[in-house]
């Protein structure tokens, strides 16, 4: 169930917003009222609750992570059973994920990397300490805080063990999972090392490495594929850092990294010196990009049927599907050719179908063989290659003539769009010409529908979209804000569209906060907690209550921003000026007032040598100022000159000892006395306190010693006395004479 703002848990935790969903739980922003702190709940969602194997994998985050305690890991404070409520409380990380920053940026200079990798690998390097492999290491899991610290959270499939985790199913994001937990095999530290290297992939180049159109597509890539070294998309990145990334997303884990703390340590060389032979390793060769499918980058379990298509696929199903596809697969991009040219000992055995990879040296079982067999003779393999490739290049060609005359490839007008994956036949041509050939079809407008919507009607129309993100103040959240190719364009079935997706506004929403409802000094208050700054203008208003908004510019405003906010005064009223009322009698005065539709606000009294007594020495608003009808003014009365009293001074200088008060034992007693003045008559006596009420020790010795009393009353007579505060008697009492001082 959804947990409304002001619900207290525990007696003790309360609600105060929604921040994030997932597929399982739901994570609200809480305040502890016994620690006063503010933390995350993650509550798992009510349909969950009564699936047993479902809350024991919710509470396993909990168990995982409870023992983790490093700056680079969101601590887990505690886990709860309330009723059908199972939630775990969690440090609170204010800031933005991994993922998103990357969105937002598009992708990350290369010492940001750096420094974001270390920070994670510091993460990931104390869960392994404590046998616990997270299973789940992606964008999406790692916060960046305000302070630029970065923590690794969500240990939610994370499992401790002794050496390696056999997976009865395989977890975890399809887009960084290894290839061993695709395959529901042995997992362990190097797991992690490889959605390590996946996720600084997609740091440095913006992209993942592998995508498809569905789960299993994907974690066929990460079993068969090879990667697109990061150079090809983002030519920045050093050589030292992408030999760590390969190193790290090997397809066997023995060639990984055996430990992330290598890894922490290649990245600390390159990070002081980019040209650092961090580690040893050749470049692999760029692949063909796949459809922008599943990319949401959501935890997932790889069903047991899914399981079993990635364990029974082999490769003469990838040369089938080679031979539907030719007519737009074997066409090497200006990035594979310049790489292959740079690297003469890059690969060349590989060519792509489909979107996907099939050697050219063998076919189904045999190539796969080929690809594990790690002692085969580089001579042997090399021949292997250049008859593989002569064989293959024959069949392309007969094919591609076939294909070629069969789809209409080679008539007049015919073109490719770079760098989206769909071959634009004829910009001109319009949806239903009959010119248009069994392969080619019309790109549909999809600019205003949400992506649900488009997806939708690009699958009618054998097209993939690939997604990008960006903000947009004036379209809603979800919605494609643009394509290209643009609709009309003529394409060829099969491929794909660049949509770029708005992610709604970064900016705060005034109207969606409410701010018109609020008076002038709280939507201030509230406005500069959001680090916006305030500008308030006053205007009459016959119809809103004085102090309430009357508008506000601009509706959208970003962080640091300024609001100007437009406060009601009220109706118009015709303002009456203050009278001048110094000097004059307090009668007049408030005659003055009256007759200016005013009224006397507080008086107060003072002596003056100057202004005779019972009239006023000041106001508090000076004459002239334009008022309201009704307001006060206050003012002070003079009470005539200071009349000088004289002063009675008298001192004296003794010591009490308090033990013939108690007696025998008095250093073990105690007594709290007070010392006091006392003037007057009997039946109207007038005190003065002079010392405080004190607590002594029965055999100490008090000082009565003053220089300077001076009289209460004016009068040459009074006593001291030292009073029991407990019992209120008079212990001591000494005769004092007063002396009249100038």
């Amino acid at each position: 169930m959804m947990l409304r703002p002001g619900t207290f848990l525990q007696d003790r935790y309360e609600i105060q917003e929604q921040v994030g969903s997932g597929g399982m739980s739901v994570v609200y922003k809480a305040k502890c009222h016994k620690l006063n702190r503010m933390v995350a709940i993650k509550v798992l969602k009510e349909e969950f609750c009564n699936d047993a194997g479902f809350v024991s994998k919710f509470k396993m985050e909990a168990q995982a992570a409870a023992g983790l305690s490093h700056p680079n890991i969101v601590s887990v404070y505690d886990v709860i059973d309330e009723g059908k409520l199972h939630y775990i409380v969690m440090e609170l990380v204010e800031g933005i994920t991994l993922k998103s920053y990357i969105a937002k940026k598009g992708r990350l200079e290369v010492k940001e990397s750096i420094g974001i990798a270390i920070q994670v690998a510091q993460g990931i390097a104390a869960a392994h300490e404590q046998h616990i492999i997270h299973r789940d290491i992606k964008p999406q899991n790692m916060i960046i805080s305000r302070d630029g610290k970065v923590k690794v959270a969500d240990f939610g499939i994370a499992r401790a063990v002794s050496a390696q985790t056999l997976n009865s199913a395989a977890m975890g994001s399809v887009h960084y999972i290894s290839p061993e937990q695709a395959r529901g095999g042995f997992s362990d530290e190097r797991s992690d090392i490889y959605s390590l290297g996946i996720t600084m992939y997609e740091m440095v180049t913006g992209r993942v490495p592998y995508e498809g159109e569905n789960t299993v597509s994907i974690a066929l890539a990460h079993l068969e594929d090879a990667m697109v070294p990061p150079s090809v998309y983002n030519p920045q990145v050093p050589v030292s850092l992408e030999r760590i990334i390969l190193k790290c997303t090997e397809k066997k884990p023995e060639r990984r990294y055996p430990d992330v703390n290598d890894v922490i340590a290649d990245l600390r060389k390159v990070l002081v010196d980019p040209e650092h032979a961090a580690v040893a390793g050749k470049r692999q060769i760029p692949e063909r990009q796949h459809g922008d499918h599943a990319v949401n980058g959501e935890t997932v379990q790889i069903s047991g049927e899914e399981l079993n298509r990635i364990k029974e696929w082999n490769r003469p199903k990838l040369e089938l599907e080679l031979t539907r596809n030719l007519d737009r697969d074997f066409k090497e991009e200006p990035a594979f050719r310049r790489y292959r040219d740079d690297e003469p000992e890059a690969p060349r055995n590989y060519r792509e179908s489909g979107g996907r990879k099939v050697r050219r040296d063998g076919h189904g079982d045999s190539a796969r063989r080929a690809d594990s067999d790690d002692d085969a003779s580089p001579g042997i393999e090399r021949l292997l290659t250049g008859a593989g490739v002569i064989v293959a290049a024959i069949i392309v060609i007969v094919l591609i003539v076939v294909f070629s005359k069969l789809g209409g490839l080679f008539k007049s007008g015919s073109g490719l769009w770079p760098g989206s994956g769909t071959e634009v036949v004829s910009s001109g041509a319009a949806e239903g010409d009959e010119t248009l050939s069994s392969t080619e079809i019309a790109m549909p407008k999809i600019e205003g529908l949400t992506e649900d919507e488009a997806e939708a009607q690009l699958a009618q129309s054998f097209i993939t979209m690939k997604r990008s993100y960006a903000y947009f103040d004036d379209i809603a959240e979800g919605v494609i804000a643009s394509q290209d190719p643009a609709p009309g364009a003529t394409v060829l079935k099969g491929g794909s569209v660049n949509v770029v997706v708005s992610s709604g506004s970064d900016k705060l929403n005034l109207t969606d906060l409410g701010i018109g409802n609020l008076d002038g000094t709280t939507a201030e208050k509230f406005l500069a907690s959001k680090n916006v700054t305030v500008k308030l203008v006053e205007e009459e208003s016959e119809t809103v209550e004085k102090g309430k908004i009357l508008r506000y510019e601009p509706e959208l405003v970003a962080e640091g921003g300024t609001v100007t906010l437009y406060v009601s005064t009220g109706p118009h009223v015709d303002l009456v000026a203050a009278p001048y009322l110094i000097g004059k009698p307090e009668e007049e005065a408030i005659a003055l007032l009256a007759e200016a539709g005013l009224s006397p606000g507080s008086t107060e009294t003072a002596s003056s040598d100057t202004v005779a007594r019972g009239s006023v020495i000041s106001q508090d608003i000076g004459a002239g100022t334009q008022l309201e009808p009704g307001s006060k003014i206050s003012y002070v009365v003079s009470s005539g000159p200071e009349v000088h009293k004289q002063r009675y001074v008298a001192s004296i200088n003794e010591v009490f000892d308090l033990s013939y008060l108690i007696g025998p034992g008095a250093g073990s007693s105690s007594v709290t006395v007070m010392i006091r003045l006392r003037q007057g008559t009997d039946s109207d006596p007038v005190y003065r306190v002079l010392t405080q009420a004190t607590t002594v020790r029965g055999d100490v010795l008090l000082p009565v010693s003053y220089t300077s009393i001076e009289s209460v009353d004016g009068t040459d007579k009074g006593e001291l006395e030292i009073v029991d505060v407990d019992s209120g008697a008079v212990i001591e009492t000494y005769p004092l004479t007063f002396f009249p001082m100038d």
